[in-house]
């Protein structure tokens, strides 16, 4: 079997059977990839199933002069998750990676900001803009139900409950979940939905999708990401505020 059968093969798994998302499948071939090019750059000749741990401890071991502990312990999960695939489909008849030990990293902390922080960020919003009003939704809703930037572009209006209380999001693995939605947070959805959307050209495809863009569509995970960092230069706090630390706060002070 060559790498290229393999790793096409433990994608398609990846995809079906585990329910990853692309970024998600992406990042473990990625790990794969770095594999077959330590093997190409030193002209050694092992498939995927003859490969040993001899082999795989010669490329960590190579690859560790560039890696923190905890990027090599990533490195480490993500090919035993590759060879396991490999042993589970009898290709293999075990995993070169079994005695190999990751490094101990400890728990990261996750990257909060305080209460004040996330208040004057909001403050900074130009609500004169007609963007303005969907930006503060948007900060909102991250905040206010912690969620994933992934969660909130893909966030439907059929998915809102005001009068319950919760919205339903569909998070990693499309595995669905009922969050609570404060009052707050509704009103400026609201204010958002009921004065700028119904403004806009919107297209076909995005008619139930919550957030737009100014043409009408729906918004990436880039463009979020952007939105926050421009507010977050005029609210004059360095700490760069990225998207995910906002969820990270909201569970947290939670």
């Amino acid at each position: 079997m060559k790498w290229t059968r393999a790793l096409e093969d433990y994608r398609l798994y990846l995809r079906l059977e585990r329910g990853l998302s692309d970024n998600s499948i992406q990042n473990y071939s990625l790990d794969v990839h770095k594999l077959i090019n330590f093997l190409d750059v030193n002209s050694i000749k092992l498939s995927p199933l003859d490969i040993s741990e001899e082999t795989i401890q010669q490329f960590i071991y190579e690859m560790a002069k560039s890696l923190n502990p905890r990027s090599r312990a990533r490195l480490i999960s993500g090919l035993r998750g590759f060879f396991n695939f490999l042993v589970f489909e009898d290709y293999r008849k075990g995993n070169p990676l079994d005695l190999i030990e990751a490094p101990k990293t400890g728990r990261k902390l996750p990257d909060v900001i305080s209460t004040e922080e996330i208040d004057r960020l909001i403050s900074a919003i130009d609500l004169g803009k007609a963007e303005g009003e969907r930006n503060r939704a948007i900060l909102e809703t991250l905040y206010g139900c912690g969620l994933r930037v992934s969660e909130l572009v893909n966030l439907q209006i059929s998915d809102l409950f005001f009068e319950e209380g919760f919205i339903k999001v569909t998070g990693k693995g499309n595995k669905q979940r009922l969050v609570p939605i404060s009052f707050y947070t509704q009103k400026y959805s609201n204010i958002y939905l009921k004065e700028i959307s119904p403004q806009l050209h919107i297209k076909k495809e995005a008619t139930d999708t919550l957030i737009l863009n100014r043409r009408g569509n729906k918004l990436t995970r880039t463009m979020i990401f952007n939105i926050i960092q421009q507010i977050s230069v005029k609210d004059g706090n360095d700490k760069q505020k990225i998207p995910h630390t906002l969820s990270q706060s909201s569970y947290t002070h939670l």
